[in-house]
């Protein structure tokens, strides 16, 4: 009986935390779907679920979040370009920590935030990385096609990007408008990229030792599939690699970048700042570098606290945008 009434216990204290489990899962979810609560809190005005894009049988949108000061009849925007390797995340990474410090306090200088879908590039997908630029150059599109409408300005178009986002910003940055066109419905529209800022985004995919951080020899380029995607033969690796390549769009007329890169990533390493550096002052392009200290992938310490503090990066990163507005 003893035994009995023990397995009886423990099979309901199991269905107990099953039960709590999918309840925080629903919660979880009910907080995906809030979207920067704090934002709520402000009163502030938002469209969600826009959708600006019907692609290979997908549906693609983007929210926007207004300014909570200093609004004007036509907004400036920035675009979030989410990270996940170009085959995971989600716009709804703009609502969680870092971020939602940037985001919460650009809208409060006037911007107005849009984070964006975009198709991801999964293994058993037919979609590359240059489907997820041409993705989000065509929210931006749709933003300058129905301006009026949303109230943004399209001569005011900031990007912003973590990692894979970050090589998406700095695409959306550096390469023309007309360039990598996307949806025809969407082809007349012109915008004018003003500036902006990756974290921790790569620059270039044909030197590939820019992603061997520890200079190891049997170092090996793991990003070529989702660069060439299934539709691709050997023929097209140069190209496509140099198409995906952010250094190679930059100009002295290139709209202001700035990249902040940890000084101990092994994902993207630091040498991407550096080398991007190096050849914004050959062409005399506008690209400002932050080296954090002690720094891995996400902000992540190694060894010791980064330095600057993510506050510190918050900061620098809302400056930027306000030292352009």
């Amino acid at each position: 009986m003893h035994k009995i009434l023990i397995v009886t216990i423990a099979l309901l204290s199991c269905c107990g935390h099953i039960a709590q489990a999918a309840e925080d899962v629903q919660a979880g979810a009910r907080t995906k779907r809030t979207r920067a609560s704090k934002y709520l809190e402000t009163g502030g005005q938002r469209k969600l679920d826009v959708l600006y894009k019907h692609v290979s049988g997908q549906d693609l949108h983007l929210d926007l979040y207004y300014p909570t000061n200093n609004r004007a009849d036509q907004c400036p925007v920035v675009i979030f370009t989410h990270g996940g390797g170009w085959a995971a995340g989600s716009r709804y990474k703009a609502a969680t920590g870092s971020f939602e410090s940037v985001f919460l306090q650009l809208v409060e200088e006037g911007f107005a935030v849009a984070p964006v879908t975009y198709r991801l590039a999964k293994a058993d997908s037919n979609v590359a990385m240059r489907d997820c630029v041409i993705d989000c150059k065509d929210a931006i599109r749709f933003l300058s096609k129905n301006n009026k409408a949303l109230k943004i300005d399209p001569k005011r178009i900031y990007v912003m990007g973590d990692s894979a986002g970050g090589h998406i910003a700095q695409m959306l940055l550096l390469s023309s408008p007309e360039s990598l066109p996307g949806d025809p419905a969407l082809a007349e529209a012109t915008y004018r990229m003003v500036a902006g800022v990756s974290w921790y985004g790569p620059c270039d995919f044909e030197k590939t030792a820019l992603f061997n951080h520890d200079n190891r020899p049997d170092f090996r380029d793991r990003f070529g599939p989702r660069i060439l995607g299934s539709d691709s033969g050997p023929q097209d690796k140069l190209a496509r690699y140099r198409e995906m390549s952010p250094i190679n769009y930059l100009a002295p007329t290139s709209p202001p970048l700035l990249m902040i890169q940890g000084d101990k990533d092994s994902t993207i390493p630091v040498k991407h700042a550096y080398y991007m550096q190096e050849k914004a002052r050959a062409v005399q392009a506008p690209v400002e570098i932050l080296i954090v200290k002690n720094s891995g992938h996400n902000w992540k310490s190694v060894g010791d606290d980064i330095e600057p503090s993510r506050q510190v990066i918050v900061e620098r990163t809302v400056q930027f945008f306000v030292d352009h507005l």
